[in-house]
């Protein structure tokens, strides 16, 4: 009975003994293979990112393609990383950062595998990855790749575009077989002509046929040395290439005279003004560029107020420009052009002395430097009709704003009584008088019109160029060729004028140079003068 007791009483006390050392040592063995599953699975973007700490621009490369054949999930934001020269590896350590913001001393990294935030670094404690020209090619076209297989539609075509001319026996594969499965045809118009200039360049004579038209420049770079060669390819590609230098002259000529016309928008927008001014009153206005100068520091100063709000400033600018430029205007006619009407020769003295009051007023005040106007987003940037053809917001923006101006301006003058006695004045100012109107008030608000209009072209001057005391300057010569040449006084007479002597100038710049094209444009209105004193239209009646 004892050694029954006793067995018994050993029996209870071995078996939990021995359970729970199994236990233990299934839970030792399952904590080993856990931990050297994480480590295999986190190793191997390590391993991927050792590899490119290298100074051979071809392993390197070799280790930027591993990268995108891998299933890392990280790998498009190493590679992009890599492109923008802000993944590196510490210095003294094995870890690797990408810098979010290069920009300062110091710079915010963040841990490249886990992207959590890892500090600060500098030059000293991180080394940034080198790439040379090809290596950046090359991740281009692996990027590009990446972003095709996900994203949308957009994101997928900006992809498709960038693949255009970066195509290599490495990716050539698999940008084919995302062509076939792409669903977006505007997305397979771009892979097509990718993959046509890839097999262009390697002989294929019928890829050549996808390229027709093609008015891409990297299509035309990769042509020219083709159509210049001695290869089978060389005949048809030329024929290719004269079908795009052809279609692309088109465009050329297009751009051309958009640029002259946006010339010429200048060029209307500060002889407006004048044109009024000269052809009621016969006053030669010397002053006219700082009225000018006046609008555009007007939109200066109404931006300084609301700093970060361009837009609004831009808005607040156009009333603010014309009342200050025309108050300016309405004290020049009281105080000095009313003492001498009839007097143009003393009229330009005058108004000469005082451009250079206004001028140096604005130095003393505003310092000699020149100030710049941020433009709003919408004025920023260009309207990309094709790959030959492109028009700039801001120059556009200008243009269909003398546009509206001189709409404006042409209702005023024909269905208001103001216009109504300008023109009376302009005609006839003696009848005018007779008929009772006020000759004196019609001078000064004519004027204060005519100034106003000028510091509308300040505000559209400060959205092309920068803000300074001689802004006026390089504009007074060619509004006094533009009244002349269209006709004093007439409104469409300035615009045809303007718009006309912008686009000639544009045309000849290329061939002669700025200068000599100036020179020009200044004879032939001179010759045309000689033939047609009055102008393009003749001004009606008499001013006198």
């Amino acid at each position: 009975m004892r050694a029954t007791v006793e067995h018994d009483g050993r029996a209870p006390t071995r078996r939990p003994t021995i359970t729970v050392l199994l236990c233990l040592l299934m839970a030792w063995s399952l904590s080993i293979i856990s931990q050297g599953a994480f480590a295999a699975t986190s190793s191997e973007p390590r391993a991927l990112l050792e590899a490119l700490d290298t100074g051979n621009f071809q392993a390197k490369g070799a280790a930027a393609q591993a990268i995108a054949e891998s299933d890392a999930e990280q790998k498009t934001r190493w590679l992009q990383a890599l492109l923008d020269g802000r993944l590196g590896k510490e210095r003294r350590g094995d870890r690797f950062y990408i810098v979010t913001d290069d920009s300062g001393r110091e710079w915010p990294i963040i841990d490249a595998i886990t992207f959590e935030d890892a500090g600060t670094g500098t030059r000293r404690t991180v080394d940034i990855f080198k790439i040379n020209n090809d290596l950046r090619a090359q991740l281009e076209g692996l990027i590009a790749s990446l972003s095709l297989s996900a994203g949308d539609e957009a994101s997928r075509l900006s992809a498709a575009r960038r693949l255009i001319g970066e195509i290599t026996e490495d990716n050539v594969a698999s940008v084919r077989r995302m062509r076939d499965e792409e669903e977006s045809d505007a997305v397979r118009q771009p892979l097509d002509v990718a993959l046509a200039l890839y097999d262009v360049q390697n002989g294929d004579a019928e890829a050549l046929d996808t390229l027709r038209g093609n008015l891409d420049t990297r299509v035309r770079n990769t042509l020219v040395p083709i159509a210049a060669g001695d290869s089978p390819l060389a005949a048809e590609a030329q024929s290719v290439l004269g079908g795009i230098e052809s279609k692309r002259a088109w465009y050329d000529r297009a751009q051309t005279l958009f640029f002259g016309l946006s010339a010429g928008s200048i060029l209307v927008l500060a002889a407006i003004g004048l044109a009024i001014t000269f052809g009621v009153m016969g006053v030669i206005n010397m002053a006219h560029g700082e009225l000018i100068m006046i609008g555009a520091y007007t939109t200066w100063l109404i931006q300084q107020a609301l700093p970060g709000q361009p837009g609004l400033a831009l808005a607040l600018a156009i009333p603010g420009g014309f009342l200050v430029a025309g108050a300016f205007g309405v004290v020049i006619e009281r105080t000095v052009i009313r003492f001498l009407k009839g007097r143009p020769l003393e009229t330009l003295l005058a108004t000469f002395g005082l451009s250079l009051i206004l001028q140096q007023l604005v130095r003393s005040v505003f310092s000699p430097l020149n100030r710049r106007v941020t433009s709003p987003e919408w004025l920023q940037g260009a309207w990309q009709i094709n790959e030959a053809l492109a028009f700039t917001l801001n120059r556009l923006g200008v243009l269909l704003f003398c546009l509206a101006v001189f709409a404006a301006l042409w209702a005023l003058m024909r269905f208001t009584r103001l216009g109504l006695e300008v023109r009376a004045v302009t005609q006839n100012r003696a009848m005018a008088r007779a008929m009772g109107v006020r000759a004196t008030r019609v001078d000064m608000l004519t004027f204060g019109l005519g100034a106003g209009v000028a510091g509308l072209a300040g505000v559209a001057l400060s959205q092309l160029t920068n803000v300074g005391p001689n802004l006026g300057q390089s504009y007074i010569v060619d509004s006094f060729l533009v009244v002349v040449f269209g006709g004093v006084g007439n409104l469409w007479g300035t615009l045809v004028a303007g718009m006309s002597l912008g686009v000639i100038n544009q045309v000849l710049q290329p061939w002669v140079g700025a200068v000599l094209a100036k020179i020009i444009v200044l004879v032939g209105v001179i010759l045309f003068i000689q033939k047609r004193p009055q102008g393009i239209f003749a001004p009606k009646g008499r001013t006198s």
